[in-house]
């Protein structure tokens, strides 16, 4: 707790630690260990290298590559020279990557060894000067400057990360976290049974570094001088492995990733003893898998709601995880301690419980504004509250559940129909594996629900099973009219269905069996 006081900022973090355990774990990565002490060092000189390249304090430096020790030892050096990480999302075509090197402005961009060639091709086409550092030559490109830290000073409002909206429905706009709002996190997180951290931990991260539940789920793990074991990405396979060899107590996942660990099929059937904590987004967990997560895990769940500008609004507590409270599931929990949330009408008036309408939040750790988007900020932040955009209700006990985007509604004969209802309602049937649910154009009705269904492999049912299994569980004209029973659900990198890419399949083929 004594060192913790102590730090202020992202900086202090690898000092403090590196004055009260230099020789302690801080990162591991693929056999390599960094100590605190050595995690210090190479942050000071990549510090020290940006300013003598003429980065000037206040910039915004790219990494494009996947997970690494190096991506937190940059990112904690772009920090002491003043600057602020910028995680490029390594799945996006080179044309969205264009978009955002532009907006950001970035002059500088760490590469990861598979994506040198893309990152020379956006940074052409992105028209502005861009230095492209390999993260192979990392230690050669920082050689020959001072190992001592920067002194730059940072105020609790400089900008520490920004982040890049996933952009499924528009494009990406930038998030600017500051030094101060991390901290705020961290204090209230230390004070939150379910997802605090100690020394003692050994996180995994297996998330990608450009989504909240790689980074900022990870980094508490410094913040508290825990080791942070690290997988370039998700596999089954390595995920395993890495859970037999390294022994960690914490780590994040999406429920695909979940899903994936407990249908594969391998020998190597795992031993997850160590786990006392899976912390998981994206989207609820079955009443099924959860049975099955429970028996093969056997540690405790915990689910978060959250966005890239608010990062945890809710938490579904371990307590809550129960498979004989089904409904309970498919709730986001409830307030993180210092977070606020109210459901309001189109009129702003505040509803009441069971009563839909969009989520809002305020909390000390959400963004102030987007990044050089003044109306897009005042659209979203309004009187301090931040508008999610997601509907939601809330009952008697205040948990929250979302039932759909706002964007997402569907309006079939007048009738208001939340996809999340729907696919709650087809979630129930064991076969059903995951589902995604949308609106389709219809003369008649104006809109029809239209089902995307990824059953288990072994499942045999088919979508007239699936029709007369909703109609038990929800009104008629909620029922699909169209289910299409797919290999897997198109995904962004968080787990989050991209449900404008099935609207655009409809389009493509509205009379063909998807």
């Amino acid at each position: 707790m004594a060192v913790t006081a102590d730090i202020h900022c992202l900086p202090d973090m690898a000092q403090a630690w590196s004055d009260a355990a230099p020789d302690k774990a801080a990162l591991i990565d693929s056999g390599r260990v960094a100590t605190y002490g050595q995690l210090n060092v190479r942050s000071n000189r990549i510090g020290n290298a940006l300013l003598a390249a003429g980065i000037r304090p206040g910039s915004h430096i790219g990494f494009l590559g996947r997970n690494s020790s190096a991506f937190f030892e940059i990112w904690i050096g772009v920090t002491k020279a003043g600057s602020a990480l910028t995680p490029l999302n390594w799945r996006s075509a080179p044309a969205e990557l264009v978009e955002v090197v532009r907006d950001a402005n970035v002059p500088l961009i760490f590469v990861g060894r598979d994506f040198t060639e893309v990152a020379e091709r956006v940074c052409t086409a992105a028209g502005i000067s861009v230095t492209i550092v390999p993260e192979d030559e990392l230690d050669t490109w920082a050689s020959g400057v001072d190992e001592a830290g920067p002194r730059i000073a940072l105020t609790a409002e400089a900008t520490a990360l920004l982040a890049y909206t996933s952009g499924t429905t528009a494009a990406p706009k930038g998030v600017p976290i500051s030094h101060g709002a991390l901290m705020r996190w961290f204090d209230a997180a230390a004070m939150e049974p379910s997802v605090n951290w100690t020394s003692e931990d050994i996180g995994l991260m297996a998330m990608p570094n450009f989504h909240l539940a790689g980074t900022l789920v990870s980094l508490p793990a410094l913040y508290h001088g825990a080791a942070l074991a690290i997988l370039p990405a998700f596999d089954p396979r390595a995920f395993k492995a890495a859970v037999a060899a390294l022994r960690p107590t914490v780590t994040c996942l999406v429920p695909t990733a979940m899903q994936m660990l407990l249908d594969d099929a391998s020998p190597n059937q795992g031993d997850f003893s160590s786990l006392r904590r899976i912390l998981y987004a994206g989207s609820p967990i079955g009443q099924h898998t959860l049975r099955r997560a429970l028996e093969v895990f056997g540690c405790d769940f915990v689910q978060f709601y959250g966005t890239t500008e608010t990062f945890i609004i809710t938490l579904l507590r371990p307590e809550q995880h129960r498979p004989d409270s089904p409904d309970l599931l498919q709730s986001c929990g409830q307030p993180m301690p210092g977070v606020e949330l109210r459901i309001v009408g189109t009129d702003g008036s505040e509803l009441a419980a069971q009563e839909a309408g969009e989520v809002l939040v305020r909390s000390p750790w959400m963004l102030n504004a987007y990044w050089n988007k003044p109306e897009a900020t005042a659209a979203a932040i309004v009187d301090g509250w931040y508008h999610t955009g997601d509907v939601g209700i809330r009952d008697q006990n205040g948990n929250l559940y979302l039932v759909d985007r706002l964007k997402d509604m569907i309006v079939s004969g007048g009738e208001n129909i939340y996809s999340a209802e729907v696919e709650r309602a087809l979630a129930t049937h064991p076969s059903v594996r995951s589902v995604a649910v949308v609106g389709a154009p219809d003369s008649k009705w104006g809109e029809r629900v239209v089902a995307f269904v990824d059953l288990h492999p072994a499942a045999n049912v088919d979508a007239a099973e699936l029709e007369a299994h909703c109609r038990g569980l929800i009104a008629g004209y909620k029922v699909p009219k169209n289910i299409y029973l797919t290999d897997g659900l198109p995904l962004t990198a968080s787990g989050k269905v991209q449900k404008a890419t099935l609207r655009q399949q409809l389009q493509s083929h509205p009379q063909q069996r998807v």
